[in-house]
């Protein structure tokens, strides 16, 4: 791919990745849009490095608590590090069970009115959590059952343009989670997802037997480091003091936007 292209979708995966707005619509979208061809395993791979270091890094406190914690655990203590994480794995189970079994069907959802209702869809539902969910609880009030309530929202995520973040975020607010602490547990989510993902596509390359190391594989893991991370400050920084509200905004623009493409007959038909 020419370099401007990878640097592109960096970018976009990045800055989608960690916001409630689905990085996987975008990267269709982005792609379709501009008529690019699939960009590869070793560039999704490395797009998945980069937004994965970038989560680790701001996180890096909950992610050594829990690494302390689960070493505590092992030696027949439990702490709240090792609570999170045990949290966080059980959480992920329902997503990678589900997965596996819709895996086949997955491809058939990679469609404009999929992505563009799914889009508005879980943005409105965004947005009651957000203004009907109460502010009382934070990451250290999770119970093991609100984890796995979390866990099993995070299914919906499996549609394009329903966010994964957008999902857990949603489910929590929904049990009262601040809205920091919200997207708190829902990036910490992300670490095993992510790991997972970036794993799959790993073993897929290293099958291929096309493992070089390139220049646009570097590219793309340094371009969607720093826009994941600044992503994830930004975001972080609003939610303490502010909703929601522009994300869902940007939502129902896109999606609506996307419906009234698809409904008007302005796509081309190569999206279908």
């Amino acid at each position: 791919m020419i370099l401007w292209h990878i640097v592109v979708l960096a970018l976009v995966q990045g800055i989608t990745e960690f916001l409630p707005i689905s990085s996987q619509a975008h990267l269709i979208l982005t792609s379709k849009g501009m008529g690019w061809q699939d960009q590869g395993l070793l560039i999704d791979v490395a797009l998945h490095v980069g937004t994965l270091a970038a989560v680790l890094l701001y996180f890096w406190q909950d992610v050594w608590r829990m690494l302390k914690g689960l070493g505590n655990a092992l030696s027949g203590t439990m702490n709240d590090g090792a609570r999170l994480a045990l949290q966080v794995v059980l959480a992920t189970l329902p997503v990678v069970a589900a997965g596996y079994f819709l895996i086949d069907h997955a491809a058939s959802l990679r469609d404009p009115l999929v992505i563009g209702w799914a889009t508005l869809g879980f943005g409105i539902l965004l947005y009651l959590a957000d203004r009907l969910g109460l502010r009382i609880r934070r990451v250290e009030h999770m119970s093991f059952a609100g984890a796995f309530v979390i866990g099993l929202a995070q299914i919906g995520a499996l549609v394009p343009g329903a966010s994964r973040s957008g999902v857990t975020m949603t489910a929590a607010r929904m049990l009262g989670f601040e809205r920091e602490e919200a997207a708190r547990f829902s990036l910490l989510l992300a670490i095993p997802a992510i790991i997972a993902a970036g794993t799959l596509e790993g073993i897929h390359l290293y099958e291929a037997e096309d493992v070089t190391l390139t220049r646009d594989a570097v590219v793309a893991a340094g371009f969607a480091f720093l826009s994941a991370l600044i992503a994830i400050a930004l975001m972080m920084r609003w939610l303490r003091r502010a909703s929601f509200t522009p994300f869902v905004l940007y939502r129902v623009v896109l999606g609506g936007g996307l419906l009234a493409f698809v409904y008007w007959g302005l796509l081309p038909s190569e999206w279908f």
